[in-house]
């Protein structure tokens, strides 16, 4: 099993911040995200791990290099020229990422007490990705049937829906929120080329035309509890958040 961290975005939301460094090295309780997260896939065993990179792409290489434990294991897949999105991140990397199984999938700004062993052991063995979702509060929902089966998604705050099943009745659907982090089948790839998808576009956008001939399922965690790094002001809330969950200098719980 291999897995990638999306560390390529420009980490708008964290300016100033952003404005000399990648999101991917702000660090929380003295770790850098992408060390936080790392750490934590390390720990499931897991020892082929891919970093896109964009913004101060030069500076993740540079920590990675630095790190014994990270170089023997991370690769770097580059997107000097644009963004290309969750999606098309991942498709680029796919020469990195296709031919060992599984990929389990990570967002650099996500902080979590997710039991990585639990997730992968209960992942669907027949889908094509599985999606760690949460009752969490936020305006932007996956919907699921009753199989948390992935139909559709909502914006509640304009009353948008999506979904390739057009009878779909969104009040009959259960509501998620979505973590940043999944699991998916190395026949992504395939399935993305056959659907037409290339160059830049979202991951979740592919999941909602996928959805109808590949099952894409939900997987709701016990006790889960999470922190998107996303803002200069959660940087307070992620320290906390930290030492509520028992994470060492080192970042590993």
């Amino acid at each position: 099993m291999k897995a990638m961290i999306f560390a390529a975005g420009l980490g708008t939301r964290l300016k100033p911040l952003t404005d000399t460094m990648p999101k991917a090295l702000v660090p929380v309780g003295g770790v850098p995200l992408l060390q936080r997260v790392a750490t934590r896939i390390l720990d499931a065993g897991i020892r082929d791990i891919v970093v896109n990179t964009h913004h101060f792409a030069e500076q993740i290489a540079g920590y990675v290099a630095l790190d014994p434990v990270l170089q023997a294991c991370v690769r770097i897949s580059p997107e000097p020229d644009r963004l290309l999105e969750t999606g098309g991140g991942l498709l680029h990397a796919r020469t990195l990422l296709e031919g060992d199984g599984p990929v389990l999938v990570h967002n650099v700004d996500i902080l979590s007490n997710l039991d990585l062993h639990q997730f992968i052991a209960r992942a669907h063995p027949d889908a094509l990705a599985t999606l760690v979702v949460s009752e969490r509060a936020t305006s932007r929902y996956l919907l699921f049937d009753d199989d948390l089966r992935l139909v559709g998604w909502t914006d509640t705050r304009s009353g948008e829906v999506r979904s390739p099943f057009p009878a779909l009745d969104p009040s009959r659907c259960r509501r998620l929120a979505f973590a940043g982090i999944h699991l998916v089948s190395d026949r992504i790839f395939g399935v993305m080329e056959a659907l037409g998808f290339a160059g830049r576009f979202s991951i979740i956008d592919f999941y909602l035309r996928a959805a109808t001939g590949y099952p894409v399922y939900g997987y709701v965690p016990d006790r889960f509890a999470m922190l998107d790094v996303g803002k200069a002001d959660s940087l307070e809330q992620a320290e906390a958040f930290v030492r509520r969950s028992g994470f060492c200098d080192s970042g590993e719980k």
